[in-house]
């Protein structure tokens, strides 16, 4: 018989070769096992205390070299109230400069009717009164010039649009509701959407991105990871007045050709084809007895245009058509360089991306028979 001390002994042995056997469990699991985090964010790539993300280094980077080139405009013009008294008016937006010079960029709307236009820099803080060499209202960008006074000036690197993808990180810096230098990050949503802006206005081969852009942001920069703008911020979709995470941006591929002609020409070099035209609907071509039911039937060609001089034939039967009259007997466009054209809106858009000396393949329909016509495009 054991006596109460062996008893005790034994039990003492069994608890510490069972104390061990659990830290050494233990330190396996902790070596070679799965663990929790010990703390949020734990597992992830984090930076030491006080310094910056990868990412966020990015961003402060970006916004210390462009934001001294970002513009804060504010514009004043008159208007008159129903008893034809005048009455001041001022508007804001965004801009930046493109070169050293003093040229700012921005959109039309912003200094559309401004009597006087104001440039703070978002560098120096100093006030610049600007002046508006040119715009183009159809694209929605405008074209201003201040002068230096000896000061040597921050200018934005122009990128390739052309290069973008959907994902894409991008950065947008302007003047929301006045909130000079104001930085919001975001990606590219999507890629080459025509966005209607008013009856004759549009955004051809918009960037849309959900960066927040809000009232003040038209005209300022969206810059790429590099630092370079790769577009202008223009417009919202804002069902509620303020950003709801769907804003778009004129491509800088777009403006930089615009922004040559005006500092260059002192205006606009457009392509034209000159040609006068109604769109034709299926009610018009079961009436008219016509081979396709949309497109566009040729009213009249301006003389000594390209479509005249590349044989396109305007209408010579006059008819009524409901409420209209109108010219049948003339061709039917319906394509343009291969993509197919049904109004005058896609005619717009098509002519938008063309140069004067630029050649077109119009697709067109003369009576019964299809045929293509090379154009050569001349300038308005």
């Amino acid at each position: 018989m054991k006596s109460p001390s062996q008893d005790a002994r034994r039990y003492v042995r069994l608890v510490a070769i069972g104390a061990l056997v659990g830290l050494a469990a233990y330190w396996a699991g902790a070596r070679w096992g799965p663990r929790e985090p010990t703390s949020v964010g734990a597992g992830l790539q984090t930076a030491k205390p006080g310094e910056l993300t990868a990412d966020e280094s990015v961003n402060v980077r970006i916004y210390k070299q462009a934001s001294p080139a970002v513009a804060n405009i504010v514009t004043r013009a008159l208007e008159y109230n129903l008893f034809f008294g005048p009455e001041p008016v001022e508007g804001a937006g965004s801009g930046f400069v493109i070169d050293a010079r003093g040229y700012v960029v921005t959109n039309f709307h912003v200094v559309q009717q401004a009597e006087t236009i104001e440039v703070t820099l978002g560098g120096d803080k100093r006030r610049y009164q600007a002046r508006l060499v040119g715009g183009d209202a159809r694209n929605d960008i405008a074209l201003l010039k201040i002068n230096p006074s000896g000061r040597t000036l921050t200018a934005l690197p122009l990128g390739d649009s052309g290069a973008l993808q959907v994902g894409q990180r991008v950065l947008a810096i302007g003047n929301p509701f006045g909130f000079q230098s104001t930085l919001t990050t975001g990606v590219i949503s999507a890629l080459g959407r025509t966005v209607s802006t008013g009856q004759q206005t549009f955004i051809d081969q918009a960037i849309q991105t959900d960066a927040a852009i809000n009232r003040g942001n038209s005209g300022g920069p969206l810059l790429n990871s590099r630092g370079e703008v790769v577009g202008i911020n223009s417009a919202i979709f804002a069902p509620t007045g303020t950003t709801a995470g769907i804003g778009f941006a004129i491509p800088i591929n777009t403006a930089k050709q615009i922004v040559e002609d005006l500092i260059n020409e002192g205006r606009v070099r457009r392509a034209y084809l000159g040609v006068e035209s109604i769109t034709v609907w299926p009610n018009l071509a079961e009436a008219l007895d016509l081979p396709v039911q949309d497109g566009l039937l040729v009213q009249q060609v301006t003389p000594n245009s390209p479509a005249a001089r590349a044989g396109i034939r305007g209408g010579d039967r006059r008819v009524v058509a409901g409420l209209y009259y109108l010219l049948t007997g003339g061709d039917i466009i319906v394509a343009l360089d291969g993509e197919k054209v049904s109004n005058e809106f896609e005619l717009t858009i098509a002519m938008n991306r063309k140069r004067p000396g630029d050649t077109m393949k119009v697709t067109l329909y003369r009576g019964k028979t299809k045929m293509d016509v090379q154009v050569t495009l001349a300038e308005r």
